[in-house]
């Protein structure tokens, strides 16, 4: 493909086009341009040809001009199905190359900004400290910060479209871009980047995007364990650095290091069982041991490092005692390995003693019982007793250097790398007690219920208690949910033998979000709870469910329900002297609680964070925060400073008074955007409805992850039907319901324009809630939408959506004054209108397939049509960088 330049600034499109920086303008034309000669060398002149125009065609109607998009769609509809194919995965792969263009520049932007010497922005660690210190001093930002604590959990949710062999195609595309700058143009070197580029962008081209099978459990483990490898290891203690620069300025290194861990990493994937049948007892165990083996192996492999390193002589730098110790008891524990050590490096007791520590890590590892320690407290003793001797002997730098990194590590990660959370709903537990207190055979699904009490209790002594103690109850409408938890473990094994478990009720609905504080009052009173609180200080976790609130009320409800039931709770906890974490299982996609988090986190109730946030990382969203190790970087320090200013008075101050003053606001909102959002989901057939305009039912076929995309209930029901589907659906389909239908009506019932500016300059949610919609807004298309919804039979409901998106669009623009959507976020504006075009041309070959599927009279998922349909999705998905 040639670059988007020309077009683009031929049309309307120029202005977007010209302002985006320059060095990511010259990366986007350069891989078009290595793709076009992949297409010609692959496909001839003619795909090229057909390729370009169509993109011509698409950018001219994007532009405004009608008949172009008829010209686009009856040229698409004209191609044969082989072509239509072939174009719909140039595109993606296009897609995939400007991701990836985008990502390096915002990597090369990050590392710009910290070299210029700047002062540390408010969302930055430094900034937000510094901020929360003049209001409430230096000691009491200080002693915030030290209890800080960021949890995120990465889910298994299938909201990844891409193959894991598209994603390291990518990857390695990545790592020749990056050659490619560092070199010079007309060198060898930089003409051996461009050769291996075009290399690996004719692999990513011949290979299918579409996966031939589900992933298990276990796959998706390892893919998440990539992560982990290639930039969360490494990127955590940069963090802490980052952090301890800031604190000890010049002094950094030379003086012990003062920032503490804030980061906790869990997982739900192979825990979460809740309507997944392929995660079992078996699958948690072996997810817990592959953690734990990258864990370890990461650990070795530093603690190797870094002792191979510490070659300090012991004249300059001799043993304090408690090393002369450790190196004794060394001797006595692996006299092996210590005296083959110590015979390489006689006079080098730091790198001896620090290279035993690796070989028992590797001991630990390979279940040595001989050489493995007895838990990471262990290995954080010896590591610390060799950081004393330096320190004793006058080499500072070495001790608070890399080995305080590894320091950092230990501490963050344990042996067991993420905390492993299990989830069952809670109708699961009920059948499954009834089933045991029945006496008689037991059912299946009750004896595997038992056998995750068995395992959590197995994980518990392996890996300690932190490494499986959470259990989260989905679905929790009364606390017998939760006393269910504690009466299965009791009939798994007994009353002697429980493991830790720490019940947490996941408030889903917004019934049970209305209920929850009536709930949590009962749950405290259960026996094992009360035993509970007093073990661990009265602390106590509640989690919040964003997906299904969302379907049940619509978006503005389901926003304002859950903002009202984080103060409620909140209040209750204060009132019960409990430090509470509130969990917030948001997903990527607005209609699932998405949109920046950073800034959701600044617009939570008083007394909500209180200095601890965890949230559910998941799909696309993992790879788009964790993929780089400069963005994780980035990522988790925004994170973190969000959740410290959360709890500064002056935002609890304007959270609360905003919270006061537009109660009589957001009463109206809710009761318009409710009944609208009604009006459409409870109107007769429109499940139905929905799965003909949307291509809900093929997203099923799609194999993005293990889980089912529905608990069960047919296409006749949203009920069950899973959030991510229901939101992935109304993406593809260029609408994006989920994300602000019913604002518009709400908005406009608010006479005044005055109370709307007021709210939006002063509301931190109403504000977040409106900037979040024009960001779903600006991914639809209201002239593809017609086409979508012309696939049903229902004028009356087409009509209710596009009637809606026309006045929230209206609406939204009203409340905040701005002329144009994201008008205050002008990057991402750009970004949105320089790919949306492209987006429009998969849209129209997916609109085809939809076409074809709807008349067959018999559909056959393996079929051409279906083909192309999934296809098509997965460009898509890769363009709009939205799933679920």
């Amino acid at each position: 493909m040639s670059t988007i330049e020309t077009d683009a600034q031929q049309s309307g499109r120029a202005q977007a086009t010209e302002s985006v920086d320059r060095p990511l303008r010259a990366d986007v034309r350069l891989l078009g341009e290595l793709l076009g000669r992949v297409l010609r060398e692959a496909g001839g002149e003619g795909l090229l040809a057909d390729v370009e125009h169509l993109r011509g065609l698409v950018i001219r109607a994007y532009d405004g001009d009608t008949a172009a998009l008829e010209e686009a769609e009856a040229f698409v509809d004209g191609l044969e199905m082989e072509r239509a194919e072939q174009v719909a995965r140039a595109f993606t792969v296009y897609f995939h190359l400007a991701n990836l263009a985008e990502e390096h520049h915002r990597v090369r932007v990050l590392r710009e900004r910290g070299a210029n010497g700047a002062d540390a922005p408010a969302d930055s660690i430094p900034g937000a400290l510094a901020l929360l210190a003049d209001e409430v001093g230096a000691d009491e930002a200080n002693r915030r910060l030290r209890e800080l604590r960021f949890h995120p959990v990465f889910t298994a949710h299938p909201t990844e479209a891409r193959r894991r062999a598209v994603a390291s195609g990518i990857r390695r595309v990545a790592d020749q871009l990056s050659k490619l700058h560092l070199a010079v143009a007309g060198t060898p070197a930089y003409a051996e980047a461009e050769r291996r580029m075009l290399e690996e962008i004719d692999i990513l081209w011949r290979t299918s995007p579409l996966r031939t099978t589900r992933p298990t459990p276990l796959d998706e483990v390892r893919t998440v364990m990539n992560v982990f490898d290639q930039t969360l290891f490494e990127a955590v203690p940069r963090v802490y650095r980052l952090l301890d620069d800031a604190l000890l300025g010049a002094e950094a290194g030379a003086e012990p290091a003062r920032a503490t861990p804030f980061l906790r990493l869990g997982t739900w994937i192979a825990g979460d069982r809740d309507g997944n049948p392929y995660v079992t007892a078996s699958t948690t165990k072996a997810a817990a041991a592959i953690a734990s083996e990258h864990v370890l192996l990461g650990l070795e492999r530093a603690a190797t490092r870094i002792g191979r390193a510490l070659t300090l002589d012991t004249g300059d730098t001799p043993p304090d005692a408690a090393l002369a110790e450790l190196s004794r008891r060394q001797q006595s524990l692996a006299e092996e390995q210590a005296t083959r050590i110590g015979t390489r490096a006689p006079n080098e007791p730091h790198r001896k003693a620090l290279l035993v520590v690796a070989e028992r890590i590797a001991g630990t590892r390979l279940r040595d019982a001989d050489l493995a320690y007895g838990g990471p407290e262990e290995l954080l003793a010896d590591l610390r007793t060799i950081q004393g001797s330096l320190v004793a002997a006058g080499a500072a730098r070495s001790a608070n250097g890399e080995l305080q990194h590894l320091i950092w590590q230990v501490e963050t990660f344990g042996f067991h790398l993420a905390e492993l959370e299990v989830r069952q709903h809670s109708k699961v537990h009920r059948d499954a007690l009834a089933d045991v207190r029945s006496g008689g055979e037991q059912a299946e699904m009750t004896a595997e219920v038992l056998q995750v009490y068995r395992t959590i209790a197995s994980l518990q002594r392996r890996y300690g208690v932190n490494a499986a103690r959470r259990y989260i109850v989905s679905f929790t409408q009364s606390a017998d949910d939760i006393a269910n938890v504690f009466a299965l473990a009791e009939a798994a094994l007994g009353p002697d033998e429980q493991p830790v478990i720490d019940a947490i009720p996941l408030f889903e609905t917004f019934a049970d979000l209305d209920a929850s504080t009536d709930i949590l009052d009962a749950m405290i009173e259960i026996p094992q709870v009360r035993s509970r609180l007093e073990q661990t200080g009265r602390q106590l976790e509640v989690m919040l469910g964003y997906s299904d609130s969302s379907k049940d009320v619509g978006p503005v409800s389901a926003t304002l329900a859950l903002h009202d039931a984080q103060a409620r709770i909140a209040t209750w906890a204060e009132r019960n002297e409990i430090e509470l974490t509130l969990f917030h299982g948001r997903g990527g996609a607005l209609g699932r609680g998405g949109g920046p988090a950073n800034e959701a986190v600044l617009a939570q109730p008083a007394g909500s964070v209180d200095g601890r946030f965890k949230i559910t990382e998941q799909g696309e969203v993992i790879f788009a925060h964790y993929g780089d190790p400069v963005i994780a970087v980035r990522h988790v320090e925004q994170m973190a400073a969000a959740t410290l200013l959360a709890s500064s008075p002056a935002n609890e101050r304007a959270n609360t008074a905003a919270k006061a003053e537009f109660t009589g606001l957001a009463a109206d909102l809710d009761r318009v955007s409710r009944k609208r959002f009604f009006d459409l989901v409870k109107a007769d057939g429109f499940a139905p409805w929905f799965a003909q305009v949307t291509p809900m039912e093929e997203v099923g076929l799609l194999a993005l992850g293990s889980r089912p995309a529905r608990r069960g209930l047919s296409v006749e029901s949203l009920e069950d039907l899973r959030a991510i589907p229901w939101v992935f659906s109304w993406t593809q389909a260029r609408i994006n319901l989920t994300g602000w239908f019913g604002l518009g009506s709400a908005l406009a019932a608010i006479e005044d324009d005055a109370v709307l500016h007021d709210a939006f300059a002063r509301w931190p949610l109403f504000r977040s809630m409106i900037t979040n919609v024009e960001m779903s807004l600006a991914k639809t298309d209201r002239r593809l939408a017609e086409r979508y919804l012309a696939l049903g039979d229902r004028d009356d409901l087409a009509a209710l959506v596009l009637d809606e998106m026309d006045l929230t669009r209206e609406q939204v623009l009203r409340a905040s004054g701005n002329d144009v959507l994201l008008q205050e976020r002008p990057v991402l504006g750009r970004a949105v209108r320089l790919r949306s075009p492209y987006v429009d041309a998969l849209s129209l070959l997916q609109l085809r397939a939809l076409r074809a599927v709807r008349q067959e009279e018999q559909r056959d998922p393996t079929d051409e049509h279906h083909r192309l349909l999934l296809l098509a999705v997965n460009g898509i998905a890769a363009g709009l960088q939205n799933t679920g």
